[in-house]
């Protein structure tokens, strides 16, 4: 089964999240029931529940993903990258570590620790994988669900938008929406920028376009959020306003033990929440005067230009914790990109985005645009302002 996806179509994405769907199995666990079996999980011991598809239940053996691996980590208070080096070299002793953790405290059977762990069943009865382990008090969203409420509430505001790219990770799901309909220019920005993907110029055409990114996560990284996007038309660009963003935090009351089912009700109150967010964040963001005001906060900064560029991009991807690869990546842009300027680092920045093979790390990037554009144009006397007498 693929579990993920890089730059997917609408529909592609809602097919795979079907498949998903029909795979997964979610169970609040005590400590007794959980056992690491030659770096697997074994759960056991679940109570099974009849559902409509039959009768469900959690027992068996799964492998574990880097980021289950991380929450085992975090819940059983195991330095990750110590509990990473042991599934690489010795197996033997991550099943020592972990079952030491989950069991060793237990007194007379008494340890009352609970855990959500969710699951993909694997085929025919065969090893499936253990994608997340978490508190019991996690509130869970599916993909799926977030998505199709989302799409619902983009329709009842009565917008046309298009679905430009679609991400899936093992942390999140990224669905960034654009409104062409929605447009400004923005020429003190993209002057003499050219695009690293077809040469076309900014300055010829200088027009953006409001949008916004869809996000969420099944897997503990992070909550829901509906966020701005700003798209550039001469390089699809895309800079997201994270600081702007609505969410909804995957917290709730405590589970009980066994397979979780949501009731209907409990699923309609959620999906009317987000139905209802996705329409808020449309009015807000999918506006020209919203689009306006983030331009008009970012034309000064832009205009900032770069005396020492290999230092100031160099300085900047390294201060935003940015990958060998894609600190390299990001010069290679700015080369590029022609625009010797702190909105050119900012355009390299996220033209790289597009470029990175983890969904996860380009929208990081992403995100990080405006405040790699803030480091840029403080990189002072490296930089100098457009008509300033440092210039």
């Amino acid at each position: 089964m693929e579990t993920t996806t890089r730059n997917a179509t609408l529909a592609d994405l809602r097919d795979m999240l079907m498949e998903q769907q029909a795979r997964k199995v979610d169970v609040i666990a005590p400590a007794s029931q959980i056992t690491a079996v030659n770096g697997s999980l074994r759960v056991a011991g679940s109570e099974p529940v009849i559902t409509p598809d039959g009768v469900t239940s959690a027992d068996g053996m799964y492998r574990p993903t880097e980021v289950c691996d991380e929450g085992v980590a975090s819940k059983l208070d195991i330095p990750p990258s110590y509990l990473k080096r042991l599934r690489q070299v010795r197996p033997d002793l991550y099943d020592a570590n972990v079952n030491g953790w989950l069991h060793g405290n237990a007194e007379a059977d008494s340890d009352a620790r609970n855990f959500l762990v969710r699951l993909f069943r694997g085929d025919d009865g065969g090893e499936g994988i253990a994608r997340a382990f978490l508190s019991d008090r996690f509130a869970i969203i599916d993909h799926l669900d977030a998505l199709m409420a989302a799409m619902q509430g983009v329709q009842q505001a009565g917008v046309t938008v298009t679905v430009k790219g679609c991400d899936l990770s093992d942390r999140r799901m990224y669905v960034k929406v654009e409104a062409p309909e929605v447009k400004a220019y923005a020429p003190e920005i993209l002057r003499g920028y050219r695009s690293p993907f077809t040469g076309a110029s900014g300055s010829d055409n200088p027009t953006v376009f409001a949008g916004f990114v869809i996000s969420n996560s099944e897997t503990g990284g992070g909550a829901l959020s509906i966020a701005p996007r700003i798209t550039v038309q001469v390089c699809s660009n895309g800079m997201t306003v994270t600081k702007d963003a609505l969410r909804a935090v995957h917290l709730g009351g405590k589970n009980e033990e066994g397979v979780i089912r949501w009731s209907q009700d409990t699923n309609d109150k959620t999906l009317d929440l987000i139905t209802a967010k996705a329409r808020d964040a449309v009015a807000t963001f999918v506006n020209v005067d919203y689009m306006r005001r983030v331009l008009d906060g970012m034309a000064e900064a832009a205009s900032v230009k770069i005396a020492r560029p290999d230092e100031v991009v160099r300085s900047v991807t390294k201060r935003l914790a940015f990958s060998q690869e894609a600190q390299d990546q990001v010069f290679s842009m700015f080369i590029e990109g022609g625009q010797i300027t702190a909105g050119g680092v900012m355009q390299a920045v996220t033209a790289a985005a597009q470029t990175v093979g983890s969904a996860d790390e380009s929208a990081e990037m992403e995100s990080q645009a405006f405040r790699a554009l803030e480091l840029a144009a403080a990189q002072w006397p490296t930089a100098t302002r457009r008509g300033s007498r440092h210039e």
